[in-house]
């Protein structure tokens, strides 16, 4: 399978708007984008392809990007810069779109994430929701696509693993989350060929952060950034314990320094990756 990471950002995205900060600035120099969240995968047994998550920069992804409309797609959390692109596919898929989300009840909301999409965009008569049990493997596009428990307080949030039942090839990607992710997701999301983590900053910046850090290492440096989402520490961390072949860092915020914001493993938007 082909993995095209269509967006590496947060909630902004890198350069953001009104903003010229040194990173934003190196970004704009550099010709890179890191726009918000989301990922193709491409099933070349099939011809078919999967998205996961619907950035509201789905037209500009999709425009720019060497890939097809999706076949199907996959939303793992409710926050709009990984749901609200799905008016996008109205008129562009050709036909019938289904999306998969969790059918488990968030206590916060009252209604799965499956419901939430269910309600939201109920007048996209192209988009048929699918409920999917948490890890319970659906065989979407060739592919099977598992939702584990992660940790995005307050909602609930899924990480991703998607595996090819021929190939063997597996793609995990965390979602977002702090680094305290369940042992049972853990165990589910281990051994991939890719690991797409959620690294919003690097810990040196937990200090500017409200909350601070959490879930610190023996050296006592933070994983999590106050409680949603991981540092380049934890994510590196995560990664290490999920033995990843290989990682990519995203949902990256412009807030690392710009002497770091663009080093290795620190994903940009156009990367692909042949599993």
């Amino acid at each position: 399978m082909r993995v095209t990471l269509l967006g590496t950002g947060d909630t902004t995205g890198t350069p953001t708007v009104g903003c010229d900060c040194d990173t934003c600035r190196a970004a704009r120099d550099r010709g890179v984008q890191r726009s918000r969240f989301s990922v193709h995968v491409a099933n070349d047994r099939t011809g078919e392809s999967l998205l996961v998550d619907f950035s509201p920069d789905f037209r500009q992804q999709f425009l720019t990007h060497d890939v097809d409309v999706p076949d199907a797609g996959v939303v793992s959390h409710i926050h709009f810069d990984h749901l609200d692109g799905l008016g996008n596919a109205y008129r562009v898929v050709d036909d019938d779109l289904p999306v998969y989300a969790a059918d488990e009840t968030d206590p916060v909301t009252g209604e799965s994430v499956a419901d939430t999409v269910r309600s939201k965009y109920d007048y996209l008569d192209r988009v048929t929701v699918r409920d999917a049990t948490p890890h319970r493997a659906e065989r979407v596009c060739g592919l099977d696509v598992t939702l584990v428990p992660v940790d995005h307080p307050p909602l609930v949030c899924y990480g991703v693993v998607v595996e090819d039942p021929v190939t063997g090839a597996k793609l995990s990607l965390t979602g977002d989350t702090s680094y305290d992710v369940p042992e049972e997701s853990r165990a589910a999301l281990a051994d991939p060929d890719l690991l797409l983590a959620d690294a919003i900053v690097p810990a040196s910046l937990c200090e500017k952060h409200p909350l601070g850090g959490s879930h610190h290492d023996a050296d006592g440096v933070p994983r999590t950034f106050g409680t949603k989402h991981m540092t380049r520490e934890g994510a590196l961390s995560l990664a290490d314990d999920l033995d990843a072949a290989r990682t990519r860092l995203v949902h990256v915020a412009h807030f690392y320094p710009a002497d770091e914001a663009f080093d290795d493993p620190i994903a940009v938007d156009g990367e692909t990756y042949d599993l």
